[in-house]
C-alpha cells in the first residue's frame, strides 16, 4: 500500500493536488501528539469537527473536497468509517477515477496503519 501511495503523491503533484509529504518519523510524532482538536492536522487530513465519539477529517483541494468520519461504537467497540467526495472538475474527476474501485481497500488500510501507529 505504501508504494501506492507513493506514486499518488508523484502524480496528483504534478496535477496540483495536496500531498502528505511526512517521513515516517514525522508521522509518528504527529500520531503521538494528535489530540482531535478542530484546525488540528494529521498527514493528509485536517480535522473539521468531532465530539468524544466521531471525528470528521478531510481536506479542501482546488479539485476536490473530502471528509472522512470516524464514529466509535462504545457499546459495541466498533469505529464505523463513511467518506464523501466532493468533485469540483474534470481534474477532480481525473484523480477520483482510479482512487474509486480501490477505495474500500485503502480506507480500511489506513484505518488499519493508524491503529497499528497509536498502538506501539
Amino acid at each position: 500500500m505504501g508504494w501506492l501511495f507513493t506514486v499518488r503523491n508523484k502524480i496528483v503533484s504534478l496535477i496540483g493536488l495536496k500531498t502528505s509529504g511526512s517521513s515516517e518519523a514525522k508521522r509518528e510524532t504527529v500520531l503521538k501528539n494528535f489530540k482531535g482538536e478542530i484546525g488540528q492536522r494529521v498527514g493528509l487530513f485536517k480535522v473539521f469537527d468531532g465530539n468524544e465519539n466521531e471525528i470528521i477529517l478531510g481536506e479542501d483541494d482546488k479539485h476536490l473536497d473530502f471528509r472522512v468520519s470516524l464514529l466509535l461504537d462504545k457499546k459495541e467497540n466498533l469505529l464505523h468509517v463513511s467518506t464523501t467526495v466532493k468533485i469540483h472538475n474534470w481534474l477532480g474527476k481525473l484523480y477520483f477515477l482510479p482512487v474509486k474501485p480501490f477505495h474500500k481497500l485503502i480506507v480500511p488500510s489506513m484505518m488499519k496503519g493508524m491503529v497499528n501507529q497509536l498502538t506501539k
